[in-house]
């Protein structure tokens, strides 16, 4: 069986067809006699003599002439006719040795002239093709290559010269690491000269999965290869993944970039056409809130060719194919918005029509080869040469990246459409395929922020370990989270899928164990700094003291879990926790490390108390006293289900398996909605009839209605394990049996004084081949989310995005806010960033609904393996995710989500002090509410915005004048001078 019939009868996309339908399609039959066909196409070619192309095609060898003007024999022949202004119409015979075989009428046209700037490049899967380091090494190979090429046709035009777009960063730092200076040099000479450029982003991102620092950080780089090497990044190329957060458009104008080449590969699982994508025109400005823009060309067939445009249209093949489709794909692209005909590529999802393509200049990505991860060729260029010298136009220029958006930024800027908003990504699916390295990313990004803030205000730039550690989370967010065949586990190629994973997955955690390292460091370094400051305060006699840090903006009443070693006070002593403040004893509760049971763990006791009108970004002083009696032991409370502070009542109904009801003393109601289809926290598991372990099989399912839902289910069986108050507060576990897991605990608490719910959901994956998807339902009564967090933004049904963005989906960054008249609730999450809003669709195109739609409903995807490439195809082991409720009459949306977040992402740092600091201190302030410090590192205080327009704020900080600082909406700002 060979390879074309082995793509046939899998209905994927395949050359032949694709380009077969495309002569079909730009062509036009205009004889049939005695089984011959003819087909005319008027194609944009130009000589330079001011001639135009006729392309006749014929079944067989005929001899075609346009009566007066010219001929030629063959099947596949060029006619050439003085350019036209205006239509006009010819004779066509056509004859064999025997004579006329018949003739037509045709009428040519005018045609546009193009100028089609080729961008030679290979696309940065960080696997996917084989493992990990074979790529990169492979990559470090292509750029010896691009600097050999590049030399070597130095003599030829500047239009055929070889240029190189190194399309993702890291490749050529690591190069230029690894190289002698001899080549270093030359390559940055080629980049000065614009043969050679490297563009700002470091690989290619889920930037959904990146936090706002992060993915700013992501773009350091730049500023150092211009000071180093001294050329500049000016563009971005963000290939294969279909869609970006907001907050790109920002991080790359903080870095000075201006233009950014989208390849969006939809890959089946993608419909943006019947989102609005098909009004969406490139290229296009892109506009943040803030009013930073971008110029972005963005590749656009119907089912995404993305960076195999070029390849398809024979550009790295030869001339001759070249100069057979380009001309049609021109022609095609100037008459119809997708260039090839309905079917082509066997993708799920209806054909959509679109606006022909205005312009007469395009960005053409070209690859090596037609794969991912391909190398450099010559071959591009040698086409350039040579269709330079047979034609005027199109005019084919061997470009970088830069080239094509300074001629286009020149000429047609003021006429470009401008979009706004979350270009909302359809892969974010994925992320859901490795939840439990992604739930450790994502606690390692915001312990990051906190580590370097606590190491800065402890006096040591943490700067370079912290980036070092950030660079790891990138990497794991980077799009390749697997080998194209992900079951599979082979040493090499793209079968290699356990060693792949493997190697992602352990980056997650290594991550993570970094942030939790440096967190580690900061606590003991801040507390030694606090320690050396001298006492201030009396102490009270203190037999120890803690400083009780608050990560976040705003003061707040929360708890602080903090360890107190025996080495420092006998587990035997009984103590007291004084408020330096006020002198006041607070309630705590203490959990023992015995030796008999953890002699592998530190010895003494984990400290609890809540400590009220803790300072935002300052500290509280407590006091550890001797005690008059023991801490008290746990109260058991009965198995009614219940427990509550002064702020709500929550009842958990054993009987159905979820939270029946969470009343709000404050408001006097409840937040649930008892009537929605699921219960609150209710764990629902859905199964699909569709096969594993064939790759791409989910780009050609189709599912209108609910067929494919082959099996929904619920945790069952709940019985209570643990009802408990403590000093602190009143806790709930309670375990069911479900689906897909061995187990699932949910651990719902409450703390004194805090107007929060907070919830822990810990799942014992079994891990299956069967595709599945997990989901926490959580139907508030409310109506319609208004607001949710974004990476470097804020979302909302109200706020614009990018035509054609995902829309049955969301992939926040931690809130959802939901505000009615008299009662705002926000909605928080750590781990899982995924959420279905008021039903739970199907996971394939277009994506229907499986539920009727209840607007106040939060469906958390916790995870899923609905991949057939690149995700892994299954996940098991214990995954833990956690939630945060809280609710206020009247509180702006935007704010109390992100007062929500703070209490689950921000927690308090207890950090254990020697001698008596001042009782409080605060170390940064702002004053506007919708200002957040985003951290404090050395080179300044970070600041974010969340409100929707332009606001100024002044960020006070001891010992410095204030500083008045404007923000753009929802933008960023950094304050320096921290430190002297």
């Amino acid at each position: 069986m060979t390879s074309r019939l082995l793509q046939r009868s899998l209905g994927s996309p395949d050359y032949d067809g694709i380009r077969q339908a495309l002569r079909d399609d730009t062509s036009t039959p205009v004889l049939s006699v005695r089984g011959l066909e003819v087909r005319v196409a008027v194609l944009p070619l130009f000589t330079h003599d001011g001639r135009q192309a006729v392309r006749v095609s014929s079944t067989e060898p005929l001899t075609h002439v346009l009566v007066g003007v010219d001929s030629a024999t063959g099947r596949d022949v060029t006619l050439l006719v003085p350019e036209v202004d205006a239509p006009r119409e010819f004779t066509l015979e056509c004859r064999d040795d025997a004579g006329v075989v018949g003739s037509a009428r045709i009428t040519v046209t005018p045609q546009r002239k193009w100028n089609v700037f080729v961008v030679h490049h290979s696309h940065l899967d960080i696997g996917y093709t084989d493992p990990q380091g074979t790529v990169l090494r492979h990559h470090l190979d292509y750029l010896d290559a691009a600097v050999r090429l590049a030399q070597e046709s130095a003599s030829w035009p500047d239009d055929a010269r070889f240029r190189w777009t190194v399309e993702s960063s890291m490749p050529a730092l690591r190069w230029l690491e690894a190289r002698p200076k001899e080549m270093v040099d030359a390559f940055a000479e080629l980049a000065r000269s614009g043969q050679i450029e490297v563009t700002a982003l470091p690989f290619q991102l889920h930037t959904e999965a990146c936090s706002t620092e992060e993915l700013h950080r992501q773009l350091r780089f730049t500023a150092q290869l211009e000071r180093r090497y001294g050329f500049a990044t000016k563009s971005a190329m963000h290939t294969d993944v279909p869609g970006a957060v907001v907050g790109l458009v920002d991080a790359l104008s903080q870095a000075g970039v201006r233009y950014l080449a989208a390849a969006h590969n939809w890959a089946g699982r993608s419909v943006p056409y019947l989102h609005g994508g098909d009004k969406l025109t490139r290229p296009f400005r892109w506009r943040a809130p803030s009013g930073n823009e971008i110029l972005v060309w963005f590749t656009d067939t119907p089912h995404g060719m993305a960076y195999m445009e070029g390849n398809t249209v024979g550009l790295t093949d030869s001339y001759e194919l070249a100069d057979d489709l380009l001309p049609r794909y021109l022609s095609a692209l100037a008459t119809r918005g997708y260039p090839y005909g309905p079917g082509t590529f066997g993708w799920q999802g209806p054909d959509a029509p679109k606006e022909p393509y205005e312009l007469d200049v395009l960005h053409l990505r070209v690859q090596g080869a037609h794969a991912d991860n391909a190398g450099p060729s010559i071959v591009p260029a040698t086409i350039a040469r040579r269709w330079n010298e047979q034609w005027a136009y199109p005019r084919l220029r061997s470009a970088v990246n830069s080239d094509f958006f300074e001629f286009v930024e020149e000429r047609y800027h003021d006429r470009l459409a401008v979009h706004e908003g979350d270009w909302t990504d359809w892969w974010a699916d994925g992320l859901g395929s490795g939840a439990r390295p992604l739930g450790y990313v994502r606690r390692a990004q915001s312990a990051l922020r906190v580590a370097e803030t606590l190491h800065t205000l402890a006096g040591v730039d943490a700067t370079e370990r912290i980036d070092a550690a950030y660079d790891k989370v990138a990497l794991f967010n980077e799009h390749t989270w697997g080998a194209a065949n992900p079951w599979e586990d082979a040493e090499e190629g793209g079968d290699s899928g356990g060693l792949q994973w493997t190697r992602k997955s352990f980056g997650a955690y290594d991550a993570q164990d970094d942030a939790s390292d440096l967190l580690h460091a900061a606590t003991r370094r801040f507390g030694a700094a606090l320690s050396d400051a001298g006492a201030e305060d009396d102490t009270r006699g203190a037999l120890a003291s803690f400083a009780v840090f608050n990560p976040a903006t705003w003061a707040r009443t929360d708890v602080v879990r903090a360890f107190l070693p025996r080495d420092v006070v006998g587990t035997e002593v009984p103590i007291a926790i004084v408020d330096a403040r006020t002198g006041e004893r607070l309630p705590h509760h203490e959990e023992p490390v015995d030796p008999a049971d953890w002699p592998t763990r530190p010895i003494g006791r984990h400290v609890h108390a809540v400590v009220k009108d803790v300072p935002g970004y300052g500290y509280v002083r407590l006091d550890v006293v001797p005690g008059e009696t023991q801490a008290p032991e746990p109260v058991e409370l009965d198995e009614s289900g219940v427990i509550e502070n002064e702020f709500y009542r929550v009842a958990y109904d054993v009987r159905e398996g979820y939270i029946g009801s969470i009343f709000d003393k404050r408001a006097g109601r409840e937040l649930v909605n008892g009537d929605a289809a699921a219960g609150f926290g209710q764990y629902v598991y859905d199964q699909y009839a569709t096969a594993p372990h064939f790759n791409h099989l989910s780009g050609h399912v189709g599912a209108h209605d609910r067929t494919l839902l082959g099996n929904r289910s619920i945790g069952e069986h709940a019985r209570i394990t643990e009802a408990k108050r403590t000093a602190v507060g009143e806790r709930l576990v309670v375990e069911l049996r479900g689906k897909g897991v061995d187990w699932i605990r949910t651990t719902i608490e409450l703390h004194n004084g805090v107007p929060r719910l907070d919830l822990t959901y810990q799942l014992a994956k079994q891990g299956t081949a069967a595709k599945e998807a997990v989901f926490l339902a959580f139907p508030f009564a409310a109506g319609k989310a208004t607001a949710w967090e974004l990476t470097g933004g804020v979302g909302g049904p109200d706020v614009p995005r990018v035509p054609g963005s995902a829309e049955y989906m969301l992939p926040i960054r931690h809130w959802i806010a939901f505000e009615d008249p008299g009662l705002t609730i926000a909605w928080a999450t750590l781990e899982a960033p995924l959420v279905q809003l008021g039903t739970i669709h199907m996971p394939y195109a277009p994506f229907p609904p499986t539920l009727e739609q209840e607007d106040g409903t939060v469906y958390s995807w916790a995870l899923n393996n609905i991949w057939d490439t690149n995700f892994p195809a299954q996940q098991q082991g214990e995954t833990t995710f956690r939630y945060a409720v809280t609710s206020e009459s009247g509180a702006n949306g935007r704010r109390l989500g992100a007062a929500a977040a703070a209490g689950l992402c921000e927690p308090f740092v207890g950090a254990l002090i020697t001698g008596g600091p001042r009782a409080s201190e605060t170390y940064v302030t702002v004053d506007h509410p919708d200002v957040l410090v985003t951290s404090v590192g050395w080179d300044g205080v970070r600041l974010q915005s969340l409100a929707a327009e332009p606001v100024e704020t002044k960020v006070t900080m001891p010992g410095q004048e204030p500083v008045e600082v404007r923000l753009p909406a929802c933008g960023v700002a950094v304050v320096r001078g921290t430190r002297q």
